[in-house]
This record gives structure tokens, sequence and C-alpha cells, in this order.
């Protein structure tokens, strides 16, 4: 089987946004689903994991975009394993047009977590094993986000729309909540980088009290917290 996942879609009406453009938690999804059909042609599918109450989870996540893709545009989204740092599995991701225009560069941070307990498991007591791959289009990988003041809050409530399989809300919809309360995406601006950290998860009915600010110009933080720290994000625009 291959060590490089790949595959070529046409962005319909339902991936992108008012302008056109690849709608950003559209953009988590792709990279999220990659992944997913990846782990399975490896033989690592849900006979290893999800039948056995072991759930795959996004701990943190890079995201560089040199140019958003457009409505009906043919893209081709690429996905590959990193080496796997104990409990940690690296992955990278990159998608291009078909002529080979980088578009997006990727990288991510996951592991296997328990179903019942919500910790970490070691991957080898469940068979788990992935052989990582070496492309050379590798990004870095994401790493801990610098704190910033907040000038705005706000709370966000869970709804049942936003929880996936895992039981909480999905990774994709958080940039979502992001951009709701940041307006810049509604305004036009265009997102060059994302980074994300996803600390505890955070599950249907939860009321996240949310806090944003400009870290600088153009880079802005927005975390979501309970009684715990839930995320933090970064995002990027061009000016």
């Amino acid at each position: 089987m291959s060590g490089v996942y790949e595959q070529r879609l046409r962005l319909r009406s339902r991936d992108v946004d008012m302008f056109r453009r690849l709608r950003s938690s559209e953009l988590f999804h792709l990279l999220q689903e990659a992944s997913i059909r990846h782990t399975e042609q490896l033989g690592m599918g849900r006979d290893k994991t999800l039948d056995r109450g072991i759930l795959w989870v996004l701990m943190m996540q890079r995201i560089e975009i040199a140019r958003m893709p457009e409505y009906d545009e043919d893209i081709v989204l690429k996905s590959w394993p990193g080496r796997t740092m104990h409990l940690l599995f690296p992955r990278h991701y990159g998608i291009s047009t078909p002529a080979g225009e980088t578009l997006v560069r990727a990288s991510a941070l996951w592991c296997l977590v328990d179903s019942e307990s919500r910790r970490s498991v070691f991957p080898e007591k469940y068979g788990v094993e992935i052989e990582g791959v070496v492309t050379g289009e590798e990004i870095e990988l994401p790493g801990v986000l610098q704190s910033a003041e907040s000038a705005a809050h706000g709370d966000f409530t869970v709804p049942y729309s936003f929880v996936d399989i895992n039981g909480h809300m999905n990774n994709a919809r958080y940039v979502d909540v992001a951009e709701d309360m940041l307006g810049l995406a509604a305004q036009g601006r265009k997102l060059r980088a994302v980074r994300t950290e996803y600390q505890s998860e955070a599950r249907l009915g939860e009321t996240l009290r949310l806090s944003w600010g400009e870290r600088e110009s153009g880079c802005f933080t927005v975390v979501g917290e309970t009684d715990r720290r839930v995320f933090r994000m970064e995002l990027d625009y061009c000016d």
C-alpha cells in the first residue's frame, strides 16, 4: 500500500463560503477525512480502534495557506504519516492544483484515547502501528501557542450539530466558532495560517467562555475554556 494517500476532488457549493473560497472549517474536514481514509488503507481502521473503544483524537494542527481553493476548482489532496513519537502520531498534508501549484500545507499530531476514561492509551497495546514517510514536502509540526491578551469575551454553548462520532465538538467546528467571533472572514479577509491546540474536549450542552484579541498585526488568538482550557487557536489573516 502507498505511504501517501492521494485524492482528487472538485469543490462544490457546499464546500465554499460567500466569497466562493473553500470554507475554513471544510478545509479542516478535508484533512480529517484524509487522515481517516489513509489510516484505514494502512490497516489501522475501526476494527483496531473504534470497535474496541479506542478513538483517534486530534491534539494539535498547523495549516499554511498560499491560496484557498475556490468553487468548482479541482484539487489534489495528499496525506502521509510522520514517524510515531511515543503516544503521538504526526501526520502531514498537502493540497495542490492538478498542475502542481501548492495551495495548502499542513501538519498535525494525533493520539489514541480510551472512549470511556478519555485518557491516552499506548498504541502498541492495541496493535496500532503506522510507519512514517518522508516526502520532503513536510512543514514544521505544530507546537505550543503563545499567550495573548484578550480584548473581547463571549459564551458559546455546544449544539447537537457540532458533536461528532467521538461524542464531542468536532475539531473543524472550532474554527467556525473562532471566525464567527472575530468577524474577519465575513469581511472577506483571507486566511493565511491557522494553528490550533485542543487541550480538552467540549461535550454537548457545555458552555465555553471565549476570549479573543489581536496578538500582532493580522494575527488573532481565540481561547475557549470551561473549568479547564479547552482550545487555543491562532488565525493569521492577510491585510
